[in-house]
């Protein structure tokens, strides 16, 4: 494809333009006509009328003319190319952090022959269907934006907490809330973890002005309250209901809000409904997907382990949930042996509020209803059975499992290319974050986001943020392990590895990051189902 320019000269102005045009067609005409279709005269003689007039009824022009439509005919039904139309969505997606392979390699360091048996094999990416992002939002909700944004009454502060995922969670929808209130939105606080202790501010994590900068169209994002309203008490809420509605929100606030000027939310976590108005929820999807970046430091660092882990091909990534407080909370034993067992059970007495589920279940049904984390026994014979190449690579993210890093074994041996963040970082790389928790968990969010390939062990904020991250960038492969079905083939020892592999495949042939409608099911999140609010395809249109 070439492209020609021309430019013309007005004054001190100059404008450029540019014509994509196909190569063949730029070599097939002469310089003279190729000058005729770049500039403009200055003056229409009837010499040139005459020669535009004879130009048309020349046989050639006419098969030029077919060929230019024949060609964009083609292109838009091949690549779905439309150069006549602006971008429908408003919002294009962002780009991936990293290519396929990373700017400074070499693409000799991956052969032809073995990148083309990776796509056929494990690493075969699944049919997304041709679903693309796409948020337009309706004439009502950017008229209604005008008033929103210049309102100067009313302000939001909100405190979040839980993990770095679970707060990423409650500030999407503390943007949503300001937006139902027509309130300004404070830069949010984090509670320090209970469980880590990290005192990360919101700017440690995240790129506030990208955040605000983002949301500009949106909802107003200040970084502290004005001065007239820093001494004021502010109405504080701190027992909202689960799922409470866009209507409910406005019944309960708005009045005393317009009355105090300052509300105060504490602990979102699943507080505003799944299912909200269309407009609302392509709002969930610009924080999540468009405005929550981490800050520069965390990107860089998260990049760099990417580049590493890609250096020589495809990857895996596996967020394992093997640490102590998930098996806490889970009501689930991880079966290491008896003292383990026994510290878990003690735990979970001295502390009830970390026990998340408080069913009367046995830990041996919670186990095959499929509520707990698996093992690293069962991840490793999950991998085998679903084809992942034993030199294959594999980055695994979470913190440091119950037992040490020997309950990885089954792992390890299977995988000799099995590294971590720590594996992955040069010396002192790490230190400046060694006690920021929330910042350690985003490096594994960027390495495991970027990655060929993504499992989770267990479901939790960290899986299902990256499953509809990924859905959101093209449907990349994310497994989803099914365990209610598949754990009574793992305790059924009669069972030849060949018919295992064959039963656990066949299971999971739809749990591999192919498009799901979000509506399909009753308080889907859109964060983690983008369909069909925040992506369509050709036929949505």
């Amino acid at each position: 494809m070439a492209i020609s320019k021309s430019v013309n000269s007005k004054k001190h102005h100059h404008h450029q333009c540019y014509i994509s045009v196909p190569s063949e067609i730029i070599n097939s005409l002469s310089s003279n006509s190729l000058q005729s279709l770049l500039l403009s005269p200055k003056k229409v003689s009837k010499t040139a009328t005459f020669s535009r007039s004879k130009l048309l009824k020349n046989p050639k022009t006419w098969f030029l003319f077919l060929f230019l439509c024949g060609f964009l005919f083609m292109m838009k039904m091949w690549y779905n190319f439309d150069p006549f139309s602006p971008n429908p969505c408003g919002i294009v997606p962002q780009k991936a952090s990293l290519s396929l392979i990373p700017n400074g390699v070499s693409k000799s360091l991956i052969k032809v022959e073995e990148k083309d048996e990776e796509l056929k094999g494990f690493w075969k990416q699944p049919d997304g269907l041709g679903y693309r992002p796409c948020l337009d939002f309706s004439a009502e909700y950017k008229k209604s934006s005008v008033e929103i944004l210049k309102d100067r009454t009313k302000y939001l502060v909100v405190v979040v907490s839980g993990g770095m995922n679970q707060q990423r969670n409650q500030i999407v929808d503390a943007v949503v809330i300001a937006r139902i209130l027509g309130a300004a939105l404070v830069v949010p606080i984090l509670q320090v973890n209970v469980i880590w202790g990290d005192e990360s501010e919101f700017s440690d994590i995240f790129d506030f002005e990208h955040f605000k900068e983002a949301l500009a169209d949106d909802v107003r994002i200040i970084s502290s309250l004005p001065s007239n309203h820093l001494m004021s008490r502010p109405v504080e809420e701190k027992h909202t209901p689960l799922h409470v509605s866009p209507q409910w929100i406005r019944a309960r606030y708005l009045k005393r809000m317009k009355r105090e000027g300052v509300l105060l939310l504490r602990g979102l976590d699943s507080r505003l409904s799944k299912d909200l108005p269309s407009d609302l929820q392509k709002l969930r999807c610009k924080v999540a997907f468009h405005a929550l970046r981490f800050a520069p430091p965390i990107r860089e660092l998260g990049n760099k382990l990417t580049e590493r882990m890609r250096s020589k091909g495809p990857y895996l990534a596996l967020h394992l949930r093997m640490e102590k407080d998930v098996w806490v909370r889970t009501g689930c034993l991880p079966g290491l042996s008896p003292e383990y067992d026994e510290i878990i059970h003690n735990e979970r007495k001295s502390r009830p509020e970390l026990l998340t589920s408080r069913s009367n279940k046995t830990y041996h049904d919670r186990k095959l209803a499929g509520l707990c984390p698996l093992t690293a026994m069962e991840v490793m014979r999950l991998l085998k059975a679903l084809g992942v190449p034993k030199n294959g690579r594999i980055f695994w993210a979470g913190g440091n499992p119950l037992g040490g890093s020997e309950v990885l074994s089954p792992l390890m041996t299977e995988f000799s290319h099995f590294y971590n963040k720590e594996d992955l970082a040069l010396p002192g790389e790490l230190d400046p974050f060694a006690k920021k928790a929330s910042i350690m968990a985003a490096i594994d969010y960027i390495v495991s986001e970027n990655s060929d390939v993504f499992m989770a062990s267990h479901g939790g904020n960290m899986g299902h943020a990256i499953q509809g991250y990924r859905a959101y960038s093209g449907h990349k492969k994310t497994i989803t392990p099914n365990k209610r079905q598949m754990l009574s083939y793992f305790l059924n020892t009669s069972l030849h590895e060949d018919e295992f592999n064959k039963i656990i495949l066949h299971l999971h042939r739809d749990s591999m990051g192919q498009p799901e409608i979000r509506t399909s099911k009753a308080g889907r999140d859109v964060t983690k189902f983008p369909i069909p609010e925040c992506m369509r395809n050709d036929s949505s249109f």
